[in-house]
């Protein structure tokens, strides 16, 4: 009897220890632990640069385990031996190059998603090394990569390759914040762009962060937003700024963490952020994307651009998300060829461009490096662009967004009763209700949109007047000296572009003696993206000027 009550005792220990490892098996993997980020703040307190005078790094609401907790079981398999095989292989390498490993059976789709997801997780999960950049993943990628690996290749040169959206853009695997808490529960369909992309076979790895409300919320720092906390330069954390609104989609992809992302620009907030981050922007000619599908500042002045590492992927990604959109009236119809992007020996000898004398007087980078290209072959023009006013800028913002976002929620969000907001209205009294957490550097721009009485008719008449101005700015210029582009810095003479609605890309130009990235932006007319990746890649290929931040090399 002693005997049995011993191995009924027994039995009764195994059952209870099975019992508890299986209870412990469910508790959920803790990847990220919160930490007090008062000691950063501090820091930046007397910043130089005052919008970088932060108030807080870490989101008070976005919990890091919910976002990289669905890939980690995957993620966590792929080995460190296979990462080192891959990293020269993938960094810094363009689409062509990574297309060219997968055919040869270097390395998957399935891999390649891998790779980037496991950088994500080894700089982003660690408070040290966080940018704060990754907003959501797709939970669906690595079955997406695998399913694409059955299919084989010779497709579009986008097919399976990783992108990052701004988490402004609809992707209705993820919710679409905008970086505002109002919308932090926002399900959507896709936007038309990320369908194109989708139909080409891209794979949509996760959102990224932002400028709140695209940058037009308060006058918050660049990359701020109460979902995503402050996105971080990887050149400089905390140091650089990261210019916006694009912010997360420019330091993402400057870090790494995937092939290319998308941005979008209403005023500077593609130009800014790749200048910032060294990477290549280009916002495109309105109405050439399609802007159905993501949350609006305006339908004037709006639209979606590719940001990446290169020009030649910069063109593919331009490439993949085009095509005509009957539910956008901007949108155009385009007929290129294939590869209109990527000439097969681009040159800068020949080619008429104008530099702005104030830059030339101001700027010694901008001065030596329009020497280079002038030693290139390239004629160089000198000019002072025509005095013009851009006055009611702000008007069209405000009322557009005040028209276009009641549109949008109306068209777009598919779960109306979990969004509480249908209007700027609704969306400033919502901020209200927490200020400390909602809005901690206030709203002072939604009070502006609030504010303005502007009348439709006054705004057309300003639409129409700036409009003119800002191809007066340029074409003035380009029509005396008979100019190929405009070359600028950085975001400098984005507002111009904006108006006129003409593309401009950036490319990096190089490095400031602190470290802080710089580039030089090509300004051309409208539908003149082929001439603008030309320029783009012989000056690329001539400078050879953009460095992986060395603290993300690894």
């Amino acid at each position: 009897m002693k005997k049995l009550l011993t191995f009924l005792l027994l039995i009764l220990a195994i059952a209870a220890c099975k019992q508890a490892t299986k209870s412990e098996s469910l508790k959920p993997v803790v990847l990220w632990t919160p930490y007090n980020d008062s000691a950063e703040v501090a820091a930046n307190a007397d910043h130089e640069k005052v919008r970088m005078r932060y108030k807080f790094i870490q989101s008070k609401v976005l919990d890091k385990n919910e976002v990289f907790r669905p890939l980690y079981n995957e993620v966590s398999q792929f080995s460190s031996e296979k990462y080192e095989m891959m990293r020269p292989l993938v960094l810094e390498q363009d689409i062509p190059t990574l297309q060219n490993h997968v055919l040869s059976g270097t390395f998957s789709y399935e891999d390649l998603v891998l790779f980037y997801l496991h950088r994500v997780y080894k700089y982003e999960l660690p408070n040290e090394t966080t940018l704060n950049t990754i907003i959501a993943l797709n939970p669906n990628v690595l079955e997406e990569a695998r399913s694409l690996d059955k299919n084989g290749t010779g497709h579009h040169p986008i097919y399976g390759m990783p992108i990052l959206l701004k988490d402004n853009i609809g992707a209705k695997t993820m919710n679409t914040t905008a970086g505002a808490i109002a919308l932090i529960d926002n399900t959507t369909d896709d936007a038309f762009i990320v369908k194109r992309l989708r139909a080409k076979g891209a794979l949509i790895l996760g959102k990224v962060n932002l400028s709140e409300w695209a940058n037009f919320l308060c006058a918050c720092p660049n990359g701020q937003s109460a979902v995503g906390g402050q996105a971080l330069n990887p050149y400089g954390r905390r140091v650089f700024d990261t210019g916006g609104s694009s912010a997360g989609s420019g330091t993402s992809t400057a870090a790494n963490y995937a092939v290319a992302a998308v941005g979008t620009e209403t005023s500077g907030s593609i130009l800014s952020p790749s200048g910032q981050s060294s990477v290549v922007g280009m916002k495109p000619t309105i109405g050439l994307l399609s802007r159905t599908g993501i949350v609006p500042i305006s339908s004037t002045l709006d639209t979606p651009g590719p940001m990446t590492k290169n020009v030649v992927d910069n063109g593919i990604l331009l490439d993949a998300m085009h095509g005509f959109d009957e539910n956008d009236e901007k949108s155009v119809q385009t007929d290129w060829t294939v590869n209109w992007y990527a000439p097969a020996n681009p040159s800068l000898k020949g080619k008429r461009f104008g530099a702005l004398k104030n830059y030339m007087e101001n700027d010694t980078m901008y001065r030596v490096t329009i020497e280079k290209i002038r030693d290139a072959g390239a004629i160089i023009i000198e000019f002072e662009p025509p005095k013009v006013e851009f006055e009611g800028f702000l008007s069209i913002l405000n009322i557009d967004m005040k028209n276009d976002l009641p549109k949008y929620i109306e068209s777009q969000v598919g779960n109306k009763d979990v969004v509480s907001i249908a209007t700027i209205e609704d969306a400033a009294a919502f901020n209200l209700q927490d200020t400390l957490v909602r809005i901690p550097y206030g709203q002072e721009r939604f009070d502006g949109i609030l504010a303005d009485s502007t009348s439709i008719e006054e705004l057309k008449l300003i639409k129409q007047r700036l409009k003119t101005n800002g191809r007066r700015y340029f074409d003035v210029p380009m029509q005396v000296h008979q100019l190929d582009a405009v070359l600028s810095i950085n975001n400098f003479d984005a507002g111009a572009a904006a108006v006129a609605e003409y593309p401009a890309l950036t490319v990096p130009m190089g490095y400031r003696a602190s470290g802080e990235p710089v580039s030089l932006t090509f300004i051309a007319k409208q539908f003149q993206e082929a001439k603008l990746y030309e320029f783009g890649a012989a000056f690329e290929a001539l400078t050879k000027a953009r460095k992986l931040p060395i603290n993300y090399a690894n």
